[in-house]
Parts: structure tokens; sequence; C-alpha cells
């Protein structure tokens, strides 16, 4: 990726200066610092960032400053990003399915947590320094996410605490974990599960040092401020009640609430038909728009004419294509636009940056290309 000269003023002084033809991510490293510190105030353990929602080395960076010193990570790819940006972070690899070879890569780096939610996944650990923490992850059917986890991760409680007393034997630093879902914006899943992991301890006979509460904090998508110290608030009375005087560290692992507002996504109008109802964008779900397929329309859009004036027409639903070839390239029906909208003006998607660059593709050479820095995401 390219990366223009900066910082700009705001994403209009960027966009009217370079009028890029190709979407942009446009970073505040303010932001991103003030969320870091804002989960480091609040949060009653110690916060971990899951790399996975934004690999970008001025992210990390960025977190770094603020003072994040444990990461997330899911791969050896993303060991070696945090090790590049701070060989002495601490790495927790809660990916619990794992072939021998990323296991040896994560010996080798210095993981210090892995997790398991299968006796097979702990028996791969053989090798794994008894100096290190091994939390097992265990899954329930909690409300309140977009979409969950335990499909595919996450033990039966009876089953997890059969894996608890096994790390406790083994003579690893026992520990629990699970995650809640994302974009989780109800804090009595968090309970929910606390309330479950003391229960697990028991069964198996065993004292967790730690117990990770996940990421699946909600971030901001129509704007409606983020309730963060609410679910602080929730995680650290449930603990306490749960365990009593022998509560167990806590740990949590943000990715999309962490960096998803230091990011604004601008996208450009490349067609508009059948009377204003289709609109063509050079951005779409192949691209770092791929996260509202799966999440569904964000609220919070605006749109600028080439010389950074805002639209301000009365907004109008769209069918909204991507650039691709692909007539799966379109994103959940009904976002709405300025009526005045015009071929050539800029889409603005603020909170964008988790899932975007991320998980942006090339097909068919489109994709996210550049970050430019800017001082502020607004005109204000």
């Amino acid at each position: 990726m390219q990366y223009p000269a900066g910082p700009f003023a705001d994403p209009a002084a960027y966009l009217t200066r370079l009028r890029p033809d190709h979407p942009v991510l446009l970073f505040a490293p303010h932001v991103l610092e003030a969320t870091a510190r804002r989960f480091i105030r609040g949060f009653p353990g110690r916060v971990t960032y899951a790399v996975k929602a934004n690999d970008r080395p001025e992210v990390l960076e960025n977190l770094i400053a603020a003072g994040i010193t444990a990461f997330d990570v899911a791969s050896p790819a993303e060991m070696r990003s945090v090790r590049a940006a701070n060989p002495a972070a601490t790495l927790h690899y809660n990916n619990p399915v794992r072939m021998l070879s990323e296991i040896e890569t994560g010996i080798a780096l210095g993981v210090a947590s892995w997790s398991v939610d299968e006796a097979g996944e702990l028996e791969k650990l053989a090798a794994v320094p008894r100096s290190c923490e091994v939390a097992v992850r265990f899954a329930l059917p909690v409300e309140g996410a977009a979409y969950h986890f335990g499909d595919k991760f996450g033990a039966d409680p009876e089953t997890a605490a059969a894996l608890l007393r096994k790390v406790a034997m083994e003579g690893w630093t026992p520990a629990l974990t699970f995650h809640p879902g994302t974009q989780c914006e109800n804090p009595q899943a968090w309970v929910a599960c606390i309330e479950e992991a003391a229960r697990i301890a028991a069964r198996a006979g065993v004292r967790i040092a730690r117990l990770n509460v996940g990421g699946g904090f909600a971030a901001d998508r129509h704007g409606v401020p983020q309730k963060l110290e609410e679910v602080f608030d929730a995680i650290a009375r449930a603990t306490a009640r749960a365990f009593g005087g022998d509560a167990p560290q806590l740990v949590c692992e943000p990715g999309r609430a962490m960096v998803a507002e230091a990011f604004t996504l601008a996208a450009r109008i490349k067609a508009v038909r059948d009377g204003g109802r289709v609109v063509f964008l050079n951005d779409g779900i192949y691209g770092g728009l791929v996260d509202l397929r799966d999440m569904g329309l964000t609220g919070r859009v605006r749109v600028l004419s080439p010389d950074g004036a805002p639209r301000r027409g009365r907004p109008v639903p769209r069918v909204v294509f991507g650039p691709t070839c692909d007539s799966l390239d379109r994103l959940p029906d009904g976002l709405p636009l300025p009526e005045d909208a015009q071929p050539g003006d800029h889409v603005l998607f603020d909170g964008m940056g988790a899932y975007s660059v991320a998980m942006s593709t090339r097909f068919n050479g489109y994709g996210l290309r550049d970050v430019a820095t800017v001082l502020r995401l607004t005109g204000h």
C-alpha cells in the first residue's frame, strides 16, 4: 500500500487535494490512542488488542504508544507483526485450533498464553513450556451479539471442567476464556459467562489464575455512543459476586471496539442509474465494505462533492453495487444517500477501522490501497 503525504486536516482536505479514484482509509491516530486509554482506564484488568481487526503497522504502533503491551494473535503472521512493532510485547494465542508448525512458531516467538477447547488440541501443546498459561475456552448460548462463535469454538461446561483439570495436572497456569460474540450490546452476556466460569472452576476443583472475557465490545454503528463503561462495571460486579474474595485476574481482547472509530473509509460514486435508485461505488463487499454484508448497513454515512462540500439533500434509500464484475458485489439494500448525490462524489463511511482493510481482497484489481493520516475525521 502507498502512504500519501500528510497528515491532512480532515477527510475533505485529503479528498479535494488528491481526488483519489480508489477507496481510501483515513486514519486519526489520536482517536485510536484515546480509545485505547479509555479501555485501559475503565476495564478492571489487563487490556489486549485483537490484531485480526486491523494489523496495520501504524495501528499497532499507536496502540503501543497509548500503553497497550499485550496482543491477541491468531496466526504466526500476526505474531510477527506484533514482534516487529514491539519485540517485548506479550502474545496471547487464543485461536484454539492449530497445526504443529504453528505451535512451534508460537513457542519460538514467546507466546505467553494459549487457549484450548478440545482434548486433542491440548495434547498438541505438549512442547509448550509449563511457565505458560493455558486457558480453556468454553461457550454458552448467550444473547445480544450480531453473531456468535460458539458453533466453531468453545467447549461445553462439562468438557471445559475436564480440560481445566488436565491443564492444572500438566503443570501449566490454568485459566478460562470465552467470547460473547461480535458487536455484543448486552452486558448480561458477559455476566452469564462469568457466572458459568465460576461454576466450571468449582466443578474442576481448580483455582484459575485469570479469566479472559473476550472481545465483542460494541462499536458505534448508528451514531449512538459506546456504552463501554456499563459493560466494564457489569464485568467487575459479576466477577466479584461469582468468585468472591478469590477472584481471578481479568483480561479482555477488544478488536472492533478498539480500532473502528479511528478510521473513515472514503469511496467514490462511479455511476447513478435507474432514476437515482441504483448507485455504483468504487468499493464493495470484496473490498473495505465486506463487513457490511454480514453486519448490516451502517447508519454513519455522509457524502461530499468533489470540492469537499457536504451533500445535504433528502436521504433516499439506494441499491448499491461495488466495482467488480460480480453481481454478488452488492451492499444490503436501502443505504440512504442524499438525493443530490452525483457521480464523482465521495461517500464517507465512518467507524470503519475494523474488518475493512484487514478483509479487503484485490478481486478484479480493486480493493483498498491507501491509508492516509488526518488530524480529525470531521470538518469541525
